[in-house]
């Protein structure tokens, strides 16, 4: 969706410019630059979620990325999982996954995840995975 848009506003922009149209092709870099900040902000990732076979497999990756994209993952047996904190902002429009998981030297908390392209049911439906989990 991001490029797709993104296409479409560099087309109208351009075709603007080429009409003399100036003061609305600056304009419509302006929304490409708005549109484009607001992506990177909000972090929008790819996710695969499964708790399936006692582990917690978490994939994801940058959906706006230029060039070659980076793949993460986080997995470890159920039983380490400590707790897994969600962080919501902007009125639960973005929102962040952290899990804390016990290691053999002690606890340890792996980077959050943003959440934000997943919607509000899939964010629910991996909290009560994760709380069944963790038996809240």
């Amino acid at each position: 969706m991001f490029y797709m848009v993104s296409v479409f506003i560099a087309i109208a922009a351009l075709v603007l410019f080429l009409f003399d149209f100036t003061i609305y092709g600056i304009a419509m870099v302006g929304i490409f630059a708005l549109w484009f900040l607001y992506f990177q902000v909000a972090d929008y990732h790819y996710i695969y979620f499964s708790n399936a076979n006692n582990k917690i497999l978490l994939r994801y990756y940058k959906a706006v990325r230029f060039g070659k994209g980076q793949y993460n993952s986080i997995e470890f047996p159920q039983y380490m999982l400590q707790n897994a904190y969600f962080e919501n902002s902007m009125a639960g429009k973005m929102s962040d996954l952290t899990f804390v998981v016990k290691t053999k030297r002690g606890m340890a908390e792996y980077p959050s995840v943003s959440l934000t392209a997943l919607s509000k049911d899939e964010r629910r439906q991996m909290q009560e995975a994760l709380n069944n989990i963790l038996g809240i």
